[in-house]
């Protein structure tokens, strides 16, 4: 019989115990991560976990520059001289900044805040417009006289909003700064004319922790 003297066997007793201590951290850790936590929450409430451009920001951006759109004096002037609300188009948004940003759904942000504003009349974008023109074409073709829609009955906007969204990332140790200058104009298409110009500013502080699992 081989005898083990007592100090190595304790030793082999220990890292044994290690062993399966750290087995069983890992499986702990491991299910945590493949079971993630879901809370459900109001979808106009405020929550911004990365400091990224968000849903939220779309959502006040765009309210707070149509409002101040509409409240300048280009619009009254409109009225008066043709006695009839505008009809403006909202064109592209380009995404200039250094992160990926859905500018789809803020345009869409935009023509709501439009629409909802009932001080305007909104018409399709131009992808909206060939749906609905294929639309009319196939009613004319396969729908009867008396419910086929004609062609040629388009409403033409007056006006077109476009713009662009820009970032400045600023960044040392664990802070960052993200900046986000979001500016829109909005231009008379028979004329050139730029009746507005907006400019809207978000600043974020986003600090790191320097603790990680």
């Amino acid at each position: 019989m081989k005898i083990v003297p007592s100090g190595e066997g304790r030793g082999r007793r220990t890292g044994a115990a290690r062993w399966l201590v750290c087995l069983a951290l890992a499986s702990i850790l491991g299910g945590c991560a493949s079971t993630p936590r879901v809370t459900r929450t109001a979808s106009d409430e405020a929550v911004d976990l990365s400091g990224y451009w968000n849903d939220t920001d779309s959502q006040l951006v765009s309210r707070e520059m149509i409002d101040d759109s509409l409240s300048r004096v280009w619009i009254e002037h409109w009225r008066v001289a043709n006695s009839d609300r505008p009809t403006v188009i909202v064109g592209p948004v380009r995404n200039k900044s250094s992160e990926h940003i859905n500018t789809r759904t803020f345009t869409k942000d935009l023509e709501r805040a439009f629409v909802n504003s009932g001080r305007v009349r909104l018409v399709a974008s131009r992808d909206e417009r060939g749906e609905m023109r294929d639309e009319r074409l196939d009613q004319l073709q396969n729908a009867t006289l008396e419910t086929a829609k004609s062609m040629g009955k388009e409403i033409g906007a007056d006006f077109m909003l476009i713009g662009g969204i820009n970032t400045i990332i600023d960044a040392a140790g664990g802070t960052k700064v993200r900046f986000y200058q979001v500016e829109l104009e909005l231009i008379q298409l028979e004329t050139n004319e730029k009746v507005w110009i907006g400019q809207k500013k978000i600043k974020k502080i986003v600090e790191r922790s320097r603790f990680r699992l």
